[in-house]
């Protein structure tokens, strides 16, 4: 973003930089504490939250800080940023309410737990930039609209495929073409894989197995996607989406012919994926133009003979591009992506193998679920189970392998502020 490294560097001269807290210090946290410290100018990462106070040490200490301090009241922090010290707490109710602390980052890839955060921190007037595909998949919709009575901006971070997408989706309609697909491409897809199966290469990354298995299964490319489509208005061609797989290395150009572009029409169009192809692992946009002359163009600049045109970002970044969607919450008051209003596509929960009555869900990346992307007023109307909800659900009865999951089907644990939220969000948006 070019009008944001401007911006930022005028905040460090200025030395008024943008105080940062961030909720959650695994794999990906300690990535973005090292991007910050040592990567960005004209932002503070100014408090680390964890459950375990040693494991935000530990991210401070992996980009450089060692004069962090422990914190345990929203008057401490406070002190400590004053002073210019880093901090870490274990509370995150604490960086909500602290009042130098202009934007929350939350990278938990939890649900739940992340859900009370976000909209603590809005409540409190803190912009949120998500790294967390699962949260926005799931609540994003009713997120968004907490967002915007408290007047800050709910945002995905850039880096993760999702913003990308929708930076190239933003590109592509500026310059006149109407996108009619977005879409994800990926190296690998086993809807079956599981914990146990993933662990050599989980252990290989130092990252958790379940983590690990959401990429391997679809889930967490399914929540991208209906990340994606509740921000353009997108819906799917069919549950699951099309998700060609073609040969290693197929320019993903030549992958066209795989998608029904052609039942489009006047439709806003669908997101998708493809396996296989590359530029991997980037995320493409195909597109139209009304225009016989502009179509012409297009052809001189190698975009072929039409009607479809394929505009394609050949990487994504994932922490090393944090320091834009913050920048653009903070100081310009922009999403990089954020759901129109609700939900268009949900990422339902379907059986990974045959599961016995009084079976608990697993949740995602487990062993019993997988997550795919289906249109919202089909969830309504068949009573889908988002696998976002799945975590501590029994099962009715039993059920076989490949099969969508009802909320007929199961019965929840507990009340629980997930819950609540998704039922505010079915009453207030519906299909």
């Amino acid at each position: 973003m070019i009008l944001v490294d401007k911006a930022l560097d005028q905040r460090e001269r200025d030395g008024t930089p943008i105080r940062v807290a961030m909720v959650g210090a695994g794999f990906m946290g300690r990535a973005i504490a090292r991007q910050l410290v040592s990567g960005v100018r004209g932002i503070r990462l100014a408090v680390i939250v964890a459950r375990r106070s040693e494991r935000a040490l530990a991210a401070f200490h992996e980009a450089g800080v060692r004069d962090a301090v422990i914190v345990s009241s929203v008057r401490d922090l406070e002190s400590a940023i004053d002073s210019g010290r880093p901090a870490v707490t274990c509370d995150p109710a604490i960086v909500c309410h602290a009042e130098p602390i202009d934007a929350v980052i939350e990278v938990t890839g939890s649900i739940d737990p992340a859900a009370t955060t976000v909209l603590e921190a809005m409540r409190c007037g803190k912009d949120v930039v998500l790294m967390n595909a699962e949260l926005d998949g799931t609540l994003g919709p009713i997120l968004k609209a907490h967002a915007d009575a408290a007047g800050v901006v709910f945002t995905d971070a850039e880096g993760d495929q999702p913003a990308v997408i929708l930076n190239l989706f933003r590109f592509v309609r500026g310059i006149g073409a109407r996108p009619v697909l977005c879409g994800n491409i990926k190296g690998f897809l086993d809807r079956h894989g599981t914990p146990a199966s993933q662990a050599t290469i989980a252990a290989e990354w130092n990252q958790d197995p379940r983590l690990i298995t959401s990429f391997t299964d679809g889930t967490k490319l399914s929540f991208e996607m209906a990340t994606v489509a509740n921000a353009t208005g997108m819906g799917v061609a069919r549950r699951g989406m099309v998700g060609p797989t073609v040969p290693t290395g197929t320019d993903i150009q030549r992958t066209m012919p795989c998608f029904p572009l052609e039942t489009i029409g006047d439709r806003r169009g669908f997101v998708d994926y493809v396996v296989g192809a590359s530029p991997s692992p980037g995320v493409f946009v195909v597109a139209t133009h009304d225009d016989p002359a502009q179509r012409r163009y297009l052809k001189l600049y190698k975009l072929g003979e039409g009607p479809f045109y394929c505009f394609s970002t050949p990487q994504h970044l994932c922490h090393f591009e944090i320091q834009n969607s913050i920048a653009r919450a903070v100081i310009f008051g922009d999403a990089a992506i954020a759901p129109l209003a609700g939900p268009i596509v949900h990422v339902i929960a379907v059986t990974k193998c045959d599961l016995d009555a009084g079976t608990e869900l697993d949740g995602i990346g487990g062993f019993t679920a997988y997550g795919v992307c289906e249109n919202a007023d089909v969830v309504q109307s068949q009573n889908l189970l988002p696998i976002g909800l799945a975590a501590r659900a029994r099962l009715r009865r039993s059920l076989t392998r490949d099969q969508a999951i009802t909320l007929d089907d199961v019965e929840f644990q507990a009340e629980t502020p997930l819950l609540e939220l998704w039922s505010e969000q079915r009453a207030r948006f519906g299909a």
